[in-house]
């Protein structure tokens, strides 16, 4: 057997969380790929099951979860060294550090799910105690040290993935709940009839509230032209290329008129108060403006910010409340960092968490700015007031990799958990729609010069999950978890 083998195990467990990142965007363009990560969670579970303790538990949970990240995040490579001038050397390090501590947490839910296993748990018990515990170490993943919920397993159920309804009641990580139940009952009870039930029962589910319609319509749809300037990050930063920058996202307003234009973040690679005001003008001359530009405060800080402007330039502003570490400021005590890495304006402010939505357009808009949509619970805060979600991003840090497709999955699933459509205005890719359902009404082709216009209805209402946030996910994980551990105590007496 495998689990006798630790070479062997410990290669399986590699290769299980390699493939996983294939039930992740862009594969998903290519061939129906949303039962993979299913797939593997159950071949990780057997291999759990296998080990002789938990430290081998925890090892092949460390070794799956270096196969996954190493395969699915390792665009950060591309950040520090091509655009954040680290040596290839230091890069690389720093790369495989950061895919191996993110590597712990599935290495944590290995270790506890062995640790309370036993060799009586019947396979409904272990599969729902092998859910709790996976779903409880990624929501840790996601909040720990301000998080990273970058490829939580729930991502890859993006329509047209039948468990993508269940997304709306219990966010995605919850949605990662509901895999990994289904992949733990695969491995323990594929011979069982009830078994094969329990999973047509999650599919039908998740199938049926799809077709839910939690929120209602809101107005008229209002028309919208979301901007990509497809500005190479080598060049953003460079005084010289500063008016050409400006004149192509003027070029693509003027072009594309609109009742509301969106500029990515950053657009304009200068303070809001340093904006030409025949600039300003320029971009409001059809309708209102959304810009993704950086705003000064009374402190002589700066904020990564969206100003809303309109035709009469009155401006109303967002914040970025959740900044990326090492990107937009420097943790305590990594300072050093910042000698071998040259990111400008890398020391944010973060803005208030709670932020008022945005009134332009006749809409209430709620923008968010980049990595902050990976952190469905925040976003929440604007809801029900807001009508439409707008992120502004600039991933042409990561170059073409897979961290774009992978952030327009992402938004998917913010639209599906808050019944809103999602608006994204990206510098290189990926500039899209997505509806309330998860699915991509349009979206341009990235690092393309162009702007997508688009129709975009509000929406009022509140979906589960915008009513009751991760609460239910969590109170679900943990009974799972908390009767798996009162069985073992009455099996021990």
């Amino acid at each position: 057997m495998i689990s006798r083998q630790p070479a062997l195990a410990t290669l399986a467990a590699v290769t299980l969380g390699a493939c996983s990142v294939l039930g992740f965007a862009p594969f998903d363009d290519w061939f129906t790929v949303w039962p993979a990560p299913t797939l593997t969670l159950a071949g990780l579970f057997l291999l759990w099951r296998a080990a002789p303790d938990a430290r081998r538990a925890l090892w092949l949970g460390l070794a799956w979860g270096a196969g996954f990240f190493l395969g699915g995040v390792s665009w950060v490579y591309v950040s520090l060294s091509v655009f954040g001038g680290m040596a290839a050397p230091a890069a690389a390090a720093a790369t495989l550090a950061f895919c191996l501590y993110l590597s712990l947490f599935p290495a944590l839910a290995g270790y506890g799910f062995r640790r309370v296993v036993s060799a009586d748990s019947g396979p409904f018990a272990s599969a729902t105690l092998f859910a709790g515990v996976w779903m409880l170490t990624e929501w840790l993943r996601g909040t720990l040290f301000t998080g990273f919920p970058w490829l939580a397993i729930g991502y890859s159920q993006s329509p047209p993935s039948p468990l993508a309804g269940w997304a709306s009641v219990l966010g995605v990580y919850g949605l990662g709940f509901v895999v990994a139940l289904i992949g733990g009952l695969l491995a323990s009870a594929w011979r069982r009839p009830a078994g094969w039930i329990a999973i047509l029962l999650l599919l039908a589910g998740g199938a049926l509230l799809r077709g839910m319609d939690w929120t209602q319509p809101h107005g008229a749809p209002l028309k919208v032209s979301l901007l990509q300037g497809n500005v190479p990050q080598s060049l953003k930063w460079d005084p010289k290329r500063l008016p050409l920058s400006i004149e192509t996202y003027i070029g693509l307003a003027k072009a594309n008129p609109a009742a509301l234009t969106v500029l990515p973040e950053t657009a304009i690679p200068l303070y809001f108060s340093e904006v030409p005001r025949d600039v300003l003008r320029s971009l409001t001359t059809h309708g209102d403006a959304l810009i993704g530009v950086a705003i000064g405060t009374t402190d002589g800080g700066y904020t990564n910010g969206a100003v809303a402007l309109t035709p009469q330039l009155a401006p109303s502003a967002y914040a970025k409340r959740h900044l990326v570490p090492f990107g937009e400021y420097p943790p305590p005590g990594f300072a050093w960092f910042f000698r071998f890495a040259r990111i400008p304006m890398s020391n944010f402010t973060a803005g208030t968490p709670q932020q008022a939505p945005l009134d332009i357009a006749g809409q209430r808009i709620a923008p968010n700015i980049c990595y902050e949509d990976l952190f469905g619970e925040e976003l929440l805060a604007s809801l029900p007031a807001a009508t439409l979600l707008v992120n502004l991003s600039n991933t042409a840090w990561f170059g073409d990799s897979l961290a774009q497709p992978q952030h327009l999955q992402i938004a998917r699933l913010r639209a599906l958990e808050t019944g809103r459509v999602m608006l994204r205005a990206t510098n290189t890719g990926m500039t899209a729609m997505v509806n309330p359902d998860g699915s991509v009404a349009a979206a341009l082709r990235p690092f393309t010069t162009a702007s997508l216009v688009v129709a975009a209805q509000g929406r009022t209402g509140m979906t589960p999950y915008a009513r009751w946030g991760n609460a239910l996910a969590l109170l679900i994980a943990v009974a799972s978890v908390l009767l798996a551990l009162r069985r073992k105590k009455t099996q021990s007496l």
